[in-house]
């Protein structure tokens, strides 16, 4: 199985029912694998039927998400870490009705620009409050996959050191790394190094390029990328992660400074893409191949 994601918001910046299941078909029928939704409200579509249509469709399912304001787990406040708690507990909950193994994102703290350096005493809630969401997780049969981000939206994880780190105090075997080429390429001195790294703890992995658009028009080391996903094994996911304003997602377009078109139309897009990551992958291979033959 070609195992090549992509992520929703190439599709749509809505979560009703027609455009998500829409977002579904169009995905299958470009030869993505996986379908990556953001947070989902389950108000606003019916769970269920979505779940079964992707079962029908043989694709997989991640969901991420980034904690919103009030809801930081990685805040000295009490109440407003059990607040994040929550929100947490939900979206497994919505994981597990929908079927999807992962849960990612910036679920570590508040997905923005934060104006304070983090705190001993929020990193120690961040990390108790994933122990125990991670608890919940392996009940439901969803893995908690942390997205490494850059500086400017979370103060808490930016590289992959301190994602180790952070994982090896949860005590969890539930709780892996979610590696993001666009971040890795701000805040990594070598994001290769950094893939390598991570290792046997690297979950998930998202391709981007450096300024959200199309894969190889920026300045993102793609063939280091590879051959390092290479060196640790990784034979899970990539997905392929873009935004453009032409697909608007109010909150996100915010948060992560989405102020001009990247591209305007989204099936080329998405057939490049997709035919990138398989030739870089296979170009990786192959010089794995001839670097050990004798």
């Amino acid at each position: 199985m070609n195992k090549i994601g992509i992520h929703a918001f190439v599709w749509t910046g809505s979560s009703r029912q027609a455009d998500l299941e829409r977002a579904v078909e169009t995905s299958h029928d470009l030869g993505y694998s996986l379908i990556e939704f953001p947070r989902l409200d389950p108000k606003l579509f019916n769970v269920p039927a979505l779940g079964r249509l992707i079962q029908a469709r043989k694709m997989d399912i991640v969901v991420t998400m980034g904690l919103p304001k009030g809801s930081d787990i990685s805040s000295d406040d009490r109440d407003e870490v059990k607040r994040g708690e929550t929100v947490l507990r939900e979206a497994v909950s919505v994981c597990r009705d929908l079927g999807a193994r992962k849960l990612g994102g910036i679920i570590f703290s508040m997905h923005g620009k934060y104006y304070s350096m983090p705190t001993e005493a929020g990193w120690k809630n961040s990390v108790g409050t994933i122990a125990e969401v991670a608890k919940a997780g392996e009940e439901a049969g969803v893995l908690l996959v942390l997205e490494i981000v850059n500086r400017f939206e979370s103060n808490l994880l930016n590289t992959t050191a301190q994602g180790l780190r952070f994982i090896s105090e949860t005590g969890s075997a539930n709780v892996k790394l979610h590696l993001d080429t666009f971040h890795m390429n701000i805040e990594e001195a070598s994001p290769a190094d950094a893939i390598r790294a991570a290792g046997n703890k690297l979950g998930y992995f998202h391709i981007g390029e450096s300024n959200r658009g199309y894969l190889g028009a920026g300045t993102v080391d793609f063939d280091a990328a590879f051959d390092a996903l290479l060196d640790v094994g990784y034979d899970d996911y990539v997905t392929f992660e873009s935004f453009s304003s032409e697909v608007v997602d109010k909150d996100l377009s915010i948060t992560a400074g989405i102020w001009r078109n990247t591209w305007s139309d989204n099936v080329p897009l998405a057939r490049h893409a997709k035919a990138f990551i398989e030739e870089r992958r296979s170009s990786a291979q192959r010089r794995r191949t001839v670097s050990r033959t004798p």
